[in-house]
């Protein structure tokens, strides 16, 4: 029999019946849209849980980065070091700011940055390192901490996957000068568009500070969009999506009923009006009730991840390498086959979404490269890894009776 509800891997992935309800009911007290009590509210516990002096909130990871780098007080033409198998909300930030973003390759082992391709393309005119935490692995925060202190170069932790996680003990996000969380509709916890800056220091908590003061909020209308995306998403969308729902949320978002993940602009190096902007306080909200669930969703997420592992064990798919001093969350649970592009189609074919994070260095895989400052060769890792990487659901809707699908999928498509 054929399911009509996807599977899915990013639509509205962590949405609960109590999220559905709190959408609802902040959708009809527009007075409270923009109302700063409940940001500061989100700040102040999103600190204590990270232990650091200064959280502020965005309406995105991409505003919060734009923050980060204005209050590093950088000059245009510094170059800021990223890793390639991103997304295009890095690099993005760093040509808005009037910064030149300079690639690095990452490892095969756990998709982070590779210290030694970092070394090699530093020059006199790189001023910081951004290192991702892809897919909720922790990177080796200590060769490139030490690298960065060497060269005194500021170290920005992408954390916009990885809240939760741990290097050595320590939660990631508090190695660096500075870091940023996302809280998008695909991410650990998400408020539909979200986002933290962080910092122990100072002078750099009170730039990204006023930074967001001269940002202000976001539009009533696309606060709207963001508030109706839980509910049509979960009343209408999902529930309909082999039948009709996919064609719907097209219309809706090509009538601007809901907002894209990635606008177009971004996928040339453009800049959206909304970006960048303070978190306002219905999605703080809504963020603030997800993160009191964050110990329930990463709990899933291993408890997936483990099945994964033992169900794929001696299967032709490539699994994620372990590390003693690494404790992952797993946001997204990774495999490589050499045949992965044709494996996600036709797993699409039979309604289970698995994830295509990410099918081109620099994802969307429509992005024009270029405009973002990437070329084809610079980073062969990252390319050889865009092309052979698929990775599995572990989010609070994907059961264990969803997850034995996705085996079984996987292994009668690439076993």
């Amino acid at each position: 029999m054929l399911r009509i509800q996807p599977i899915s891997i990013s639509l509205s992935p962590n949405t609960e019946r109590d999220d559905i309800l709190l959408a609802l009911k902040q959708l009809f007290q527009p007075w409270r849209w923009k109302k700063k009590k409940e940001v500061a509210l989100l700040e102040r516990a999103f600190a204590k849980r990270l232990d650091v002096s200064h959280a502020v909130a965005f309406n995105s990871g991409r505003s919060s980065l734009l923050a980060i780098l204005e209050a590093l007080g950088l000059k245009k033409g510094d170059e800021v070091l990223l890793q390639a198998f991103t997304c295009n909300a890095v690099p993005n930030p760093i040509i808005w700011a009037g910064l030149n973003p300079v690639y690095v390759d990452c490892s095969r082992e756990d998709f982070n940055m590779d210290a030694k391709d970092l070394i090699k393309k530093i020059t006199k005119r790189s001023r910081a390192v951004i290192v991702q935490h892809t897919f909720g692995m922790p990177a080796d925060m200590e060769k490139i901490a030490a690298v960065c202190k060497e060269h005194n170069l500021f170290l920005i932790e992408d954390c916009a996957h990885a809240l939760g996680a741990k290097f050595q003990g320590k939660q990631v996000g508090t190695f660096g000068d500075a870091a940023f969380f996302s809280f998008s509709r695909d991410k650990v916890i998400s408020c539909v568009y979200g986002g933290m800056a962080i910092t122990d220091d100072k002078k750099i908590g009170d730039s990204i500070r006023k930074f967001q003061e001269k940002a202000g909020n976001p539009s009533s209308f696309w606060i709207m969009q963001q508030l109706l995306h839980p509910l049509l998403m979960n009343m209408l969308i999902l529930p309909t999506y082999r039948v009709f729902g996919k064609y719907i949320l097209l219309l809706f978002q090509q009538t601007h009923v809901l907002s894209k993940a990635v606008h177009w602009k971004e996928k040339q190096g453009q800049q959206p009006g909304y970006f960048p902007k303070a978190l306002p306080g219905a999605l703080a909200v809504l963020a603030m009730q997800q993160l009191r669930k964050l110990e329930k969703f990463n709990r899933h997420r291993k408890k997936l991840a483990e099945f994964y592992e033992a169900a794929l064990e001696g299967s032709p798919f490539g699994m994620p390498e372990k590390f003693s001093d690494r404790q992952p969350m797993h946001l997204r649970f990774v495999l490589q086959h050499p045949r992965a592009h044709e494996i996600i189609r036709r797993s699409f074919r039979q309604n289970l979404l698995v994830g295509d994070w990410y099918t081109s260095p620099i994802a969307p895989d429509d992005t024009q490269a270029e405009k973002v400052g990437y070329k084809k060769g610079m980073c062969p890792v990252a390319e050889r890894l865009s092309r052979s990487t698929l990775n599995m659901p572990t989010h609070i809707n994907t059961s264990l009776e969803d997850a034995e699908n996705i085996v079984n999928t996987l292994l009668r498509h690439g076993g």
